[in-house]
């Protein structure tokens, strides 16, 4: 029985209808693939299409910078020319090392940061403790030794001119009127940034450097450097990527904690703080938002675009992938910033954390996890706006106490004479809070990510240091009370 059903079983006769079986479901399946791929593209062409004649753009080049003169372009220097080398070499497939680390600038000298002093900051209410980097750089041997030691601030200012050289180049030509680095993502989506922790190490000196010049009564010498910083941020405003958006942020964090500790010691002239108030005012980041979410839709597509090349999944798939996240990135992400209005929508962010079509995973969602932005970039953009927005104000508060003696009672008597418009605030578009304390102080805010006055108080989560929760509480410009 056995035997008869095993030479049944390897007959010819049987093993060719096995085969035809197999042939016929291969061909099924190529069929339904065929049938799939070309369903996903033509609902990916009628996508686009139905967008691009409603002005809308989905490729990458359209939002890529532009070529500008090199001798016009701030970031065309010498220090800078190994990490621009570094990148290039990269996009043509070479990732041998080079001298990458030329390009930045070490504040610590090879120290861990986790030894060297803090910084003052905004978020935190403090203050730069210049004798605490006196100390640390008489301690530092890859530092100028101090023959004589002076003032504190001449202390630091010496140790600093080991970057002298640098940063005078940077001064030099921060006037220039471009300032963008040559891009290659647009030829292989997977290359890195790495210029942007570089542009961070150099504007961090920088901004010691503008604090100590601060307390050596070199105020004109420490604005100068403030423009330096903002000139980085700038040329990060061109890349159409949320992590050079991200990276800008920072920059610009560091460039106002100077400005906000040379106000909060009235360190700044007249002249000097309608320069700070003019440059920090014209910044709109709610703006470069909206070109930054459809610079990231086109990264995305781009990236789309390459794993179809590899033809490991299904095109098809892809397209209606790529379908679901470019209409999130049109009807969810867009929407939560208004520039002209200038304003952000919390409540709308918060909620696409749990949205109906991505909270079951099918084949045609499955990539919108690793393609999507997280909320956490509108947050920051939001605060940093509303952080400037302050900033801008606080210049124009402390120009009016320059004239008249003491802060206003209400923001509205700084207009015309100290601001054209006061700005309203990010968050619900209402004035920015403001008070004047009774020892001749005053807190101004915004209400916060949370849409809720809570009177000027700030949200910390506890650890050793204190870290600004940017979800709870107000976001306040207020100086020390110990200055």
């Amino acid at each position: 029985m056995f035997a008869r059903f095993f030479r049944w079983l390897f007959s010819w006769k049987t093993l060719r209808r096995a085969l035809l079986s197999l042939v016929g479901l291969f061909t099924l399946i190529a069929l339904l693939v065929t049938e799939e791929n070309w369903r996903g593209k033509r609902a990916w062409e009628n996508f686009k299409r139905e967008w691009e004649a409603k002005g809308e753009r989905f490729d990458l080049a359209a939002f890529m910078p532009k070529p500008v003169p090199d001798d016009q372009n701030f970031v065309m220097t010498p220090f800078f020319a190994p990490v621009r080398e570094k990148e290039r070499r990269m996009a043509s497939g070479d990732w041998r090392d080079t001298n990458v680390l030329q390009s930045t600038l070490d504040i610590y000298g090879s120290v861990s940061n986790k030894r060297a002093p803090l910084f003052g900051n905004l978020k935190t209410g403090k203050l730069t403790d210049l004798l605490e980097w006196q100390k640390f750089y008489l301690g530092n041997t890859n530092f100028p030794s101090i023959p004589q030691p002076q003032t504190t601030a001449k202390d630091v200012l010496f140790a600093l001119e080991k970057f002298g050289p640098v940063l005078k180049q940077l001064r030099e030509v921060s006037h220039r009127p471009y300032a963008q680095f040559p891009l290659y993502q647009d030829k292989d989506p997977m290359l890195p940034l790495i210029h942007l922790s570089n542009l961070k190490s150099v504007a961090s000196v920088l901004r010691l450097r503008a604090t100590a010049f601060l307390a050596d009564d070199q105020s004109e010498e420490s604005l100068q450097d403030v423009k330096v910083i903002l000139r980085l941020a700038d040329s990060l405003k061109p890349e159409p990527f949320l992590i050079s958006h991200l990276a800008r942020l920072s920059v610009l964090e560091i460039s106002v904690n100077p400005v906000w500790e040379g106000l909060a010691r009235h360190q700044w002239s007249a002249p000097e703080l309608l320069d700070l108030q003019r440059l920090l005012g014209s910044i709109e980041l709610l703006a470069d938002y909206e070109h930054i979410i459809r610079g990231e839709r086109a990264g995305s597509n781009n990236i789309l675009a390459w794993l179809r090349s590899g033809r490991r999944i299904p095109s098809g798939l892809l397209y209606q992938n790529q379908i679901r996240i470019d209409r999130f990135y049109q009807l969810r992400a867009l929407p939560l910033v208004d520039a002209g209005l200038h304003r952000l929508y919390p409540g709308q962010c918060n909620q696409l954390t749990n949205l109906p079509e991505f909270r079951k995973k099918t084949l045609y969602n499955f990539l919108a996890p690793l393609l999507l932005p997280s909320i956490g970039g509108a947050v920051k953009t939001a605060h940093e706006q509303a952080v400037l927005d302050q900033a801008a104000v606080a210049c124009a508060l402390e120009r009016y106490r320059l004239a008249l003696g003491q802060y206003p009672e209400t923001l509205d008597a700084l207009i015309p004479q100290f601001i054209e418009k006061l700005p309203t605030d990010v968050v619900g578009g209402q004035p920015l809070r403001y008070r004047h304390t009774d020892d001749g102080q005053f807190v101004l805010y915004s209400v916060g990510w949370n849409e809720k006055d809570d009177g000027g108080v700030i949200a910390y989560d506890q650890g050793k240091t204190l870290i600004l929760n940017d979800n709870r509480g107000d976001w306040v410009w207020r100086y020390p009370t110990n200055r």
